[in-house]
């Protein structure tokens, strides 16, 4: 009652059928119905019958609901962090209802109340609400509490097209929207979420703090610190924010590059492990050392590095038609004798042998490294072919290139 007592609230008994007759009447006209300062005193409230009869009509069982009575004819400035000062005209505002018919505050109430209760010091929310702003801002000011500061951000935007990004959109073109993935509860519908989906927290942090904002200079990559001591409101830009998936994935590649060997093959032992296999944390650590520049999620180094796990069965065949040459299995034999003689099974002293001996030689660089892949990997793929050999160790590089002459 503190709002009707004050005369900033006042009882509506106006019922469902009333209001939409009076809308289908005013849409007739071409007009808009709006339930406000301009007519409040014409319908059916407290404002027409005054106090009095209205208790009397609300005790003797009266549906009713609770409005705003929204000031007449006043310039309202408000200041939005964002937005700067923003100026309304309360003429052009309605009579919002605080309290529906059965009993339960709306939001707008129970939000102001809430906050008020929580000591809130901002607000910060999308602009969809910037229109509820006045509003909320003549609440705090009914009620006599200090309105908290308001910063209404931009909206994500859809990758391609116009509108805001919406689940629908991730869904379709196959990024996620969700922090953790959301399931309907409802069908039991997923929705991919980005921690399931591999992205580093402190990478999505990085990649939503860039959606609308910038520190004024090029620097792309923060850290929590950089993002503390950098971040303000004021930076945000008004105008939305176009949504890139290929840069969401750009932000956990830069994140991956940083992650410490050890802290991805942690993740990527995990897979292996689910894929049964067992393998040394060492040689995990040399793999990922080798690969974790060429994918952006620790469910792409698989794809990358099963020929360190498996040697091949089969060979590419447009690898084979390609790189396999007339002389390969000859040549092949060759360095299968110059490695098996190696003191040193190391990445640099192998190369630093085999080049010499291809020079000796005077073999094709190309072909007789092409040829070595082709037999240790199966595939034209992969990273530096010495480290290669050096993390397989010299029996199974031996035992590779053998099955290949065979084979091939």
């Amino acid at each position: 009652m503190q709002l009707i007592d004050s005369g900033n609230a006042y009882f509506a008994f106006d019922t469902a059928e009333e209001l939409d007759l009076l809308r289908q009447n005013h849409e007739a006209e071409g007009k808009t119905f709006t339930y406000g300062p301009a007519n409040r005193n014409q319908l059916n409230n407290s404002e027409l019958d005054g106090l009095q009869k209205s208790m009397q009509r609300i005790e003797a069982g009266a549906n009713y609901v609770i409005r705003f009575k929204t000031p007449v004819q006043e310039e309202l400035q408000m200041n939005d962090i964002i937005r700067g000062e923003v100026k309304v005209n309360t003429a052009t505002l309605d009579d919002k209802v605080l309290f529906k018919s059965d009993g339960m505050p709306t939001y707008h109430l129970a939000n102001i109340v809430d906050d008020h209760l929580m000591e809130i010091s901002h607000v910060i929310r999308g602009e969809e609400w910037l229109p509820s702003m006045p509003l909320h801002i003549m609440l705090y000011r009914a009620f006599g509490w200090q309105a908290p500061q308001f910063a209404h951000l931009p909206l994500l935007l859809k990758p391609k097209g116009n509108g805001k990004l919406s689940k629908r959109d991730g869904d379709q073109l196959g990024f996620p929207v969700f922090p953790t993935q959301w399931i309907n509860p409802e069908n039991g519908e997923k929705s991919m979420g980005y921690r399931e989906e591999g992205y580093f927290p402190d990478a999505f942090i990085n990649m939503l703090a860039l959606l609308g904002w910038n520190g004024g200079t090029d620097q792309e990559i923060f850290s929590m610190e950089q993002l503390i001591e950098n971040f303000s409101l004021e930076r945000v830009n008004k105008s939305g924010a176009r949504f890139d998936p290929d840069k969401a994935k750009w932000f956990n590649h830069q994140y991956m590059l940083m992650a410490s060997n050890t802290q991805v093959a942690h993740l990527f032992n995990a897979d292996l492990e689910a894929r049964g296999i067992k393998s040394d944390f060492a040689k995990v650590e040399k793999i990922v050392a080798l690969i974790k520049d060429r994918v952006n999620f620790a469910k792409e180094l698989w794809d990358q590095s099963y020929f360190f796990f498996n040697a091949p069965t089969e060979f590419d065949e447009k690898t084979v038609k390609k790189r396999w040459k007339e002389e390969s299995a000859g040549q092949m034999k060759e360095l299968s004798s110059l490695l098996q003689s190696s003191p040193i099974f190391e990445s640099h002293a192998l190369e630093t042998q085999v080049k010499e001996w291809i020079e000796q030689k005077q073999y094709s660089m190309g072909n007789v490294m092409n040829a070595f892949r082709l037999c240790v990997v199966g595939a034209s793929m992969g990273p530096h072919m010495f480290d290669i050999a050096e993390v397989i160790g010299k029996e199974e590089t031996l035992n590779r290139i053998a099955f290949a002459i065979n084979t091939l």
